[in-house]
């Protein structure tokens, strides 16, 4: 049976660089504008799947180490967003569009912010586009470090572990239940995985009935 896109590109990620390159991907979509084009969930699942793999490619360590790993790349990654927001502040809502950069999605995590409030650096983890965004709309609007570090932290902890461990224990459960492996199914696993964290959010962003913000209206940063 031929593979598809989704399952070559997953498995390019993991058998080309490993473990190396899925820190790089953590990290560019947590905190950089190119991020949001990375599948981060299905990425972190395939992952877990093949976390035995991983494991064995950088000196048989713990899976678990693999994990913290990836949570330290997720909120390194989350504090050069945090940074850059708070060095560019709203010039970044004046900024052009180019094919990295589309500022409806900063706009759009702005509004997410304004109403989830802090608790969107830790919520944003789990919503793909979103979690690219907050942390940059977070360091614009002043968020207290620590605060941002804390849901930072959290977030990653949950995201990652929640991501791996499931793709660890369910192929673990499945082949010895089973007796075969979901390395062999990671297209539908992909694509069941962006399409459920994915929907969601699209419609939130794109279908609501009340746009989630008004850039023209919206205080930016806070009065001193």
């Amino acid at each position: 049976m031929d593979k598809g896109f989704v399952q070559q590109f997953i498995e390019w990620i993991i058998n080309n660089g490993g473990l190396y390159v899925l820190l790089l991907v953590v990290f560019a979509e947590t905190g950089l504008f190119i991020g949001f084009l990375f599948p981060g969930d299905s990425l972190l699942f395939a992952a877990g799947i093949y976390m035995n793999d991983l494991s064995a490619e950088f000196f048989d360590v713990h899976w678990s180490i693999i994990m913290i790993m990836v949570m330290i790349a997720s909120v390194v990654g989350n504090m050069v967003g945090y940074w850059f927001g708070r060095k560019t502040g709203p010039l970044l809502f004046e900024r052009k569009d180019t094919w990295l950069f589309k500022k409806k999605h900063l706009i759009r995590a702005k509004g997410f912010y304004d109403h989830y409030g802090k608790g969107t650096i830790f919520a944003a983890k789990f919503l793909p586009i979103i979690r690219t965004f907050a942390p940059i709309v977070a360091g614009v609007v002043r968020m207290e470090r620590g605060t941002f570090m804390f849901y930072n932290i959290l977030g990653s902890i949950c995201w990652v572990a929640s991501m791996m461990m499931g793709g660890f224990f369910l192929q673990s459960w499945v082949l010895r239940k089973f007796g075969y492996s979901l390395k062999d199914h990671i297209e539908m696993i992909a694509i069941i995985i962006i399409v459920i964290t994915t929907i969601p959010v699209i419609w939130k962003l794109f279908f609501a009935k009340k746009p989630v913000v008004d850039i023209e209206k919206e205080e930016i940063l806070p009065k001193n």
